[in-house]
């Protein structure tokens, strides 16, 4: 018996060593399918917990985006309000002055400039606080990220003081040249316009299309300027400024002013601004519209429909116009959250501008610039 089983052993020897080798293989496959697994789902653990982490750090930072901009429109609006002081002239009519009609139509000039001016500059802010805030965010994500390994900060806290007080240039230089492009613009446009000229809605929201193609198109004159100018000054004049002495945070500062003048110049940001803006005329023009309703039984009805149809019936003479127009700054630049603001706060455009943004500026290989 035992001489059968080891003959048939020897017969058949090459295949247990194969069935052996097979089944080891087999078996020592397993264990480093399961090792391999364990890494992909340890790696993809990892991932996911860094891809909530920066989702979070985003929220958080967008939420800081909202603050800022609320937190600033006060100051955006005094600055505004002291440039464009049309205050003084009202104070001047109650005098009833001789130049009464001159006093009226610098009224109607500063009137339409502040608010147009508002809406500009409460636009540039939502966006450009949006750019800066996103690219410094992005840089803090990574300092937390690597703050472990002993590299050097890549945002430390006196480059973002320095970096963010960029935005006084918006509040500053590029404020009262942006006045002085509007003021032209609406000079024009509105010049000639009788104060005893009756106006329909339809017909101010084309003059206020006239002044936005000359502010953001030029009319032709040598000293037109892209509307990102009035954001940040040129980066000879940022340079030059810091020429002397440079420190190392220096530097920082410039290469993120450089990284933000390319965000502010790129097709991308021009397109969200332009969103903005439109959104911006659109509010504004919501507002005032609240004035041209026809009067209650004007239609025939007790409790009449307002259409866009029937507000094209109504209209205003100019200089009932002014008093309306002086005071919407008020809405526009309002530190308590209001449809002007909320509006372009929730656009969809600036949000997806945003997350890119964050995204360029929070990825690891932006170490190796």
């Amino acid at each position: 018996m035992f001489s059968s089983t080891w003959n048939f052993l020897k017969r058949h020897k090459r295949k247990f060593i194969f069935a052996g080798a097979f089944v080891g293989g087999v078996y020592f496959l397993g264990k480093y399918a399961q090792k391999k697994i364990r890494e992909i789902q340890e790696r993809e653990a990892s991932e996911y917990i860094a891809q909530a982490r920066r989702q979070f750090h985003f929220e958080s930072n967008q939420r800081t985006c909202n603050m800022t901009v609320l937190s600033m429109l006060p100051t955006l609006r005094e600055a505004i309000l002291h440039h464009l002081n049309s205050e003084s002239l009202t104070t001047l009519l109650k005098s009833k002055p001789a130049n009464k009609l001159d006093i009226w139509e610098d009224l109607k000039i500063i009137s339409f400039t502040r608010s147009v001016v508002a809406v500009y500059s409460t636009c540039m802010l939502v966006v450009l606080l949006r750019v800066q805030l996103n690219i410094i965010g992005g840089y803090l994500y990574l300092d937390n990220s690597v703050s472990k390994s002993g590299m050097m900060p890549l945002a430390p806290p006196d480059v973002q003081q320095q970096y963010l007080s960029s935005i006084q240039h918006l509040l500053g230089d590029g404020l009262s040249e942006m006045i002085t492009a509007v003021k032209k613009a609406v000079q024009n446009t509105l010049g000639g316009v009788s104060l005893k000229q009756s106006l329909s809605l339809q017909e101010l929201e084309q003059h206020l299309n006239q002044i936005r193609a000359q502010v953001e198109e030029g009319d032709g004159g040598s000293t037109h300027r892209p509307l990102s100018w009035y954001m940040m000054p040129d980066e000879e004049n940022t340079l030059a400024a810091q020429a002397c002495g440079l420190t190392e945070n220096d530097i920082t500062t410039i290469k993120l002013l450089n990284e933000t003048r390319d965000m502010l110049e790129s097709p991308d940001f021009g397109t969200v601004l332009n969103t903005c803006l439109n959104r911006g005329f659109n509010r504004f023009l919501d507002n005032m519209a609240e004035f041209f309703r026809p009067p209650p039984g004007a239609q025939g009805d007790s409790t009449p429909i307002t259409t866009p149809d029937s507000l094209s019936h109504v209209s205003l003479p100019v200089a009932k116009i002014i008093p309306i127009v002086n005071g919407q700054i008020h809405s526009i630049c309002s530190e308590i959250p209001s449809h002007f603001v909320q509006d372009l706060l929730m656009i969809d455009q600036v949000k997806e501008f945003a997350a890119n943004v964050y995204e360029t500026f929070s990825t690891s290989h932006e170490l190796q610039k």
